[in-house]
């Protein structure tokens, strides 16, 4: 007949029946003929392989509810969203809204979450994050190794997190991270022109080593912690050269560092740092004085050399005055010594003996 349609509703299909533009039922799986002279019925048929079903009169097909039998309804306030697993395997975030989803033929689990919660936390979060509707609706962040993370939420401190994946809902509230880096680092405080307190002018390059012991401090307590140390340290370091004379300080250089740690330490733990070390890298005079110390130094050395050389020959000389007082109080000795010098003079070379004075034969045979 003309107006007796057929329609074939397959078993992995459903039937939407719609009178006149208002949805009417729900077509099952089979052969349905339907009588429309008047042209004012309509099937549209869906798939259940899409798991989920998206329709412009979704609210009223969920209002029959004709559909619950074979379909899961979310509806998601504002301060929720769900997880939707499909057969096992995580499929989708959900936001704000409505949705259904057919429980026939695919295994599907909506699992609820309340987003007051700003920081979303959940065993799978590392597959969740890699979704793409993730992206649309958290703020997914990392926090490096050896770094920590200073968590704001609308604004105020929330937290300091350790290394790891972390996400937070949007628009439920403003979280940032700041993420703070751990380990040692170092300031180049160098090119300083400096004038000692006896008006020699030098320039110095300083260092100073320090780490973050206090995350939250180290961002609430200065723009930029970095600068201000470096600020610090160059302030103590022009202060303690200033009050020093050129000799003083080059002689006692450690009591300046002592003095210098001191002080940018106390400032540093004020900024949530720890002052590792600071030292004194150059120090570089002028070409003049330079010079000048360079002659002052050969002078010193010069003297120093003299005075020893002064002093091992008055040690010689003393030995010597010592050794002759003795030969001359014991002949005996003396005698002995006599011997001792013929029997080396012997021993290296020949010895020629010219006689010139009678009675020195007997003699000479006498000695030897």
């Amino acid at each position: 007949m003309l107006f007796l349609k057929r329609i074939k509703i397959r078993s992995y299909e459903v039937g939407l029946h719609f009178r006149e533009g208002e949805f009417a039922g729900v077509l099952q799986a089979g052969t349905h003929w339907m009588f429309d002279p008047l042209l004012k019925n309509r099937v549209e048929v869906v798939s259940k392989r899409k798991p989920w079903l998206v329709h412009e009169q979704l609210d009223m097909i969920v209002k029959s509810g004709l559909l619950d039998p074979v379909t899961t309804v979310v509806d998601l306030k504002d301060d929720q969203r769900a997880l939707v697993w499909i057969d096992g395997r995580f499929s989708h975030v959900l936001d704000r809204g409505l949705y259904v989803y057919f429980s026939d033929p695919r295994d599907v689990r909506v699992e609820l979450i309340d987003a007051n919660a700003v920081r979303f936390e959940h065993p799978d979060l590392k597959t969740i994050v890699r979704s793409t509707m993730a992206e649309s609706m958290m703020d997914i962040c990392k926090v490096q190794r050896d770094h920590v993370g200073v968590l704001f939420v609308d604004g105020r401190y929330s937290d300091t997190l350790a290394p790891g994946l972390y996400a937070f809902w949007k628009r439920t509230a403003d979280a940032r991270i700041v993420e703070v880096d751990t380990r040692d680092e170092t300031i180049d405080v160098s090119g300083q022109e400096i004038m000692t307190a006896d008006k020699v002018s030098l320039r110095m390059n300083a260092l100073a080593v320090y780490r973050v012991v206090d995350a939250r401090k180290s961002v609430s307590a200065s723009v930029d912690v970095r600068q201000s140390l470096y600020r610090e340290t160059q302030l103590a370091l022009r202060a303690g050269v200033s009050s020093r004379d050129l000799d003083t300080f080059l002689t006692d250089k450690d009591t300046l560092i002592q003095e210098i740690h001191t002080t940018v330490a106390n400032h540093a733990g004020a900024l949530g740092l720890e002052l590792v070390s600071v030292g004194i890298r150059d120090i570089i005079l002028p070409g003049d004085m330079k010079d000048l110390m360079n002659k002052v130094t050969e002078a010193r050395k010069a003297a120093e050399a003299n005075l020893i050389s002064r002093r091992e020959e008055t040690a010689a000389m003393r030995s010597q005055a010592n050794t002759a007082k003795l030969l001359s109080d014991n002949p005996t000795l003396m005698r002995l010594r006599e011997l001792e010098v013929l029997e080396a003079i012997a021993s290296s070379s020949n010895l020629s003996v010219v006689l010139g004075e009678k009675g020195l034969t007997e003699r000479v045979v006498n000695v030897l």
